[in-house]
């Protein structure tokens, strides 16, 4: 931990901060705070514009590049996942740095120095991330599936390609503790997909691709979609809900044990074979999975052999309105949580409004109510909350954490919470209260350890001088998505200007 709680490691960080503040030559202190992970970061800094007909290059951050690599390297050698920060620096050059995290019962910010979401139940999943899809005895292969066509067609454009032997098809099947479908059998009886059997011809490559219109992975590859592999941070999982309508071809389930992937569009959205369709659905279908999306998949073919011939699939019917179960209230949407409320609600959703605060009367004692987040001041009486006794997910402003823990009301049957902070809010009181949060429940709270620099300009050399935490750092294994320009918001995704984490899964 020695370099990480050196000084002189976050020294060339905060001078690029200092240059970019606005109130940098102010005779009074300035404030600057930031995230830096060891796969991004979000820092305050104006971007140059680079020259007219010239497009961004990376000499033109390389200031940037260089300080915050000089921190990752100390996370590295620390095993930490990231770290946020604030910095108090006075006139005389005299600063205060302060380091937040990491705490093993917090997820990382996004974008923001501020601790993201609070797991208090360790190990805990949101609940579309436990649902399981209903079984569909009842369904049966789309009438296209021809495993003779199928076979004759692949063999027909791929005479080359080397095929899987029953052994390997087995191996897959015990690997996975599945059988698989008799059409991904005759698939992989046709090409293994392997690689090395191409001989690095690009071209073979290519033209495999095309065959199976996709690009398919061999049977090391393959993989059963349940809702484990579709990660997603617990702020955004908690916001959607499993939706099947009753002649939907395709579940609404996060995830499935009967969906097997078995290959990529190109654009990082996974094809499966469907082996627990939806009401209207058939048995073996094809489905993508958008990485875009947290939730569902989408209808491409009713058949692999559907999907080879590149037939286009059965238009999905059109689902019968019900009344929504994720509602949202704001000027937008709905303006009244009277609207909002009915027996099947799950998620509520209290945005910016302009009328007076709400009362959250309407919604007490639905039956299915797990998750309220309410924008900050949207609340008339947050003590209310206390009476929603089914909420697995909460997200409050700072006040009104604080009016629960007064009160001693902070709802018990959480398993996980989170502070929505707006502006340029210091962190330090939004940790305390985090951290007042996490010791309810008797988890790990987030560190903080104070460095101080005395000298103007900076001494090479801090020193510790006030560690404020008993806690020994843990590793943080969830890796940081943290956007580097201006976010989207769009609650379950995350937009980069430029991202050195790679794409989000």
């Amino acid at each position: 931990m020695a370099s990480i709680l050196d000084f002189a490691t976050w020294e060339p960080v905060l001078r690029l901060l200092l240059a970019d503040h606005p109130q940098r030559h102010a005779a009074r202190s300035v404030r600057v705070s930031g995230r830096i992970g060891r796969h991004g970061w979000s820092l305050a800094l104006k971007r140059r514009i680079p020259p007219p007909g010239r497009a961004a290059q990376v000499e033109d951050m390389q200031e940037e590049y260089d300080a915050v690599e000089r921190v990752q390297r100390a996370l590295a050698d620390a095993g930490v996942g990231d770290v946020s920060f604030t910095a108090e620096i006075e006139p005389t050059g005299t600063t205060a740095l302060r380091l937040l995290g990491p705490s093993p019962a917090v997820e990382p910010g996004f974008g923001t120095p501020h601790p993201g979401t609070l797991i208090l139940v360790d190990g805990a999943l949101p609940e579309p991330w436990r649902r399981l899809p209903d079984p569909a005895p009842e369904a049966a292969p789309a009438p296209s599936a021809d495993l003779a066509l199928l076979e004759r067609t692949l063999r027909e454009r791929l005479p080359h390609a080397i095929g899987a032997t029953e052994e390997e098809i087995a191996a897959a099947e015990a690997r996975l503790g599945v059988t698989l479908p008799d059409e991904l059998k005759v698939l992989y009886r046709v090409t293994r997909a392997r690689w090395e059997d191409l001989g690095d011809d690009h071209e073979a490559a290519e033209r495999q691709c095309e065959a199976v219109d996709c690009e398919l992975f061999d049977l090391d590859g393959l993989y059963v979609a349940e809702a484990s592999s579709r990660r997603c941070s617990w702020k955004f999982a908690a916001m959607e809900a499993v939706v099947t309508p009753p002649d939907a071809m395709v579940q609404g389930v996060v995830g499935s044990p009967g969906w097997i992937a078995f290959g990529d569009n190109g654009g990082g959205d996974r094809l499966a074979v469907d082996l627990t369709p939806g009401p209207g659905g058939h048995m073996g279908q094809v489905i993508m999975l958008s990485h875009e999306e947290n939730i569902g998949a989408a209808l491409v073919a009713d058949s692999v052999t559907d999907l080879v011939l590149r037939r286009p699939g059965a238009a999905p019917s059109s689902p019968q309105l019900q009344e929504p179960v994720v509602a949202r209230v704001n000027i937008a949407s709905l303006r009244s949580i009277q609207a909002a409320a009915h027996p099947g609600l799950e998620v509520l959703s209290i945005g910016v409004c302009d009328g007076a605060p709400f009362s959250l009367a309407p919604v007490t004692g639905l039956p299915r109510l797990r998750t309220l987040t309410a924008y900050p001041g949207t609340l008339a009486h947050p003590l209310e909350i206390a009476e929603l006794t089914g909420l697995e997910f909460l997200e409050l402003g700072p006040q009104e954490w604080r009016v629960l823990l007064d009160a001693g009301a902070v709802p018990r049957r959480l398993s996980a919470a989170a502070i929505v902070v707006h502006g340029n809010q210091d962190p330090l009181p939004i940790v305390d209260i985090a951290n007042e949060i996490l010791a309810l429940w008797d988890r790990p709270r987030i560190i903080q350890t104070a460095l101080k620099a005395t000298s103007a300009p900076w001494h090479s050399r801090g020193e510790v001088f006030r560690p404020s935490s008993p806690y020994l750092p843990q590793p943080v294994r969830t890796p940081l998505c943290a956007r580097r320009c201006y976010p989207t918001a769009r609650p379950g995704r995350v937009r980069s200007g430029v991202h050195r984490g790679g794409a989000r899964r």
